[in-house]
């Protein structure tokens, strides 16, 4: 069964390491006026641009690291005190770009973590520190529309590495203030399966 926003192709950050920067914004109007200076400044390739709950705006992109750094630095400047959370990978995981607001195809059903966030650039930044640490795959990274601005992850691996991976992907939400919650479930009941892969859109 094939569900919407379900990813199963390649993705260009596959098989190395990308640049991602993300910039969360209190204010949609001051979001949209930064998303237009940062494309203005450099040639970046946006990934998602849009209103989250409750009333923010999200920018995430990607370019080479130059453009990258630009673009960020820039958003920063226009956002000033409106900017909720961000985010400048310049080596992000290549399993972070294809899962942020998709479903990634898996035939792993081993254990499965959940790292639940206050912020979107708070999930996409222990999604990525998750998959660095340990051997997990990132299957979604859910932005925050519908549930009062809150992200959430799922992870799937073998148990040993998914607890490394909790500890590593929880740490810096953590320090942020930004952690709701993190669960993992050791051999999860096949009947969960597909409602873990639905995206919920």
């Amino acid at each position: 069964m094939k569900m919407k926003g379900l990813y199963t192709g390649n993705n260009e950050g596959q098989g190395g390491l990308m640049v991602l920067g993300v910039l969360e914004f209190s204010s949609i109007a001051i979001g949209i006026k930064a998303l237009d200076e940062m494309v203005k400044i450099a040639p970046v390739r946006i990934i998602e641009a849009k209103t989250i709950c409750p009333g923010k705006y999200l920018i995430v992109f990607s370019g080479d690291v130059a453009s990258v750094e630009y673009s960020f630095n820039k958003g920063c400047e226009t956002g000033k005190n409106f900017i909720v959370d961000r985010l400048f990978l310049p080596m992000a995981h290549p399993d972070v770009i294809p899962a942020i607001g998709k479903v990634v195809a898996t035939d792993d059903w081993n254990a499965i973590g959940i790292i639940e966030t206050l912020s979107v650039v708070s999930g996409i930044e222990a999604a990525d520190l998750a998959a660095k640490k340990s051997n997990v795959k990132i299957i979604e990274i859910r932005l925050a529309i519908g549930f009062g601005g809150k992200s959430y992850v799922k992870l799937v691996g073998n148990l040993d590495a998914m607890e490394v991976a909790l500890e590593a992907g929880t740490a810096k939400a953590r320090s942020k203030e930004l952690l709701c919650m993190s669960t993992l479930i050791p051999q999860p009941h096949p009947e969960i399966k597909p409602y873990f892969l639905l995206t919920g859109e």
